[in-house]
């Protein structure tokens, strides 16, 4: 059997791929993180870049946040450009967050999907992507949510596949001025990531 790639999915594929018809409203219960002096320097520093012209360009600013969210999570390893495969689809994910350790394997707990400015597209892959996810993390004998992210570096929205096949979306965020709240959100995201192991 040919395996589908991620990026050849529309919206409407993904959601008939998870077998949705609609995603579920997820109140997500965060606290703000205010970054660290850190992260100010290295955003002043990123100031000399442009930031819009092209999705690794963005991929500069997606780093630097997540990279800040992670770091008090020491169970947990982020993987740029991630192959990752299932039964039925293939492709890359631009970010995979997974246990910490030498090699890349399951269970695949959290993923970032950076897109230039197509949420719609970036929708699509991170849902199918976390079918993926989750259908590795089962070959595993585990049964937990995979989460997902899709972001152009500005505006971020958060996802949850849960263990009964429901998809959940939060509000989307944007703008630096929102930074406190993703930074927060993505920690509650990873504190589940850790939980799960």
């Amino acid at each position: 059997m040919t395996k589908r790639k991620f990026s050849s999915f529309k919206e409407a594929d993904a959601f008939r791929e998870l077998q949705l018809e609609k995603l579920l409203d997820w109140n997500i219960p965060f606290h703000p993180l205010a970054p660290s002096d850190f992260f100010h320097e290295n955003l002043r520093r990123l100031r000399r870049f442009d930031l819009t012209i092209s999705e690794p360009a963005k991929e500069l600013l997606v780093d630097a946040i997540v990279q800040e969210a992670i770091i008090p999570h020491e169970r947990l390893k982020v993987w740029k450009s991630a192959p990752l495969a299932s039964d039925r689809l293939t492709g890359v994910a631009d970010y995979l967050v997974t246990f910490d350790r030498d090699y890349l394997a399951a269970p695949f707990l959290c993923l970032v999907e950076a897109k230039r400015d197509n949420f719609e597209k970036g929708l699509a892959q991170c849902l199918v992507e976390m079918k993926a996810c989750r259908w590795n993390n089962e070959q595993e004998g585990k049964e937990i949510d995979v989460f997902g992210v899709v972001t152009n570096g500005e505006g971020w929205r958060f996802y949850k596949y849960d263990t009964a096949g429901r998809v959940w979306a939060s509000s989307s965020y944007y703008g630096l001025n929102a930074v406190d709240s993703v930074l927060g959100i993505l920690g509650y995201i990873f504190t589940q990531c850790e939980s799960n192991l």
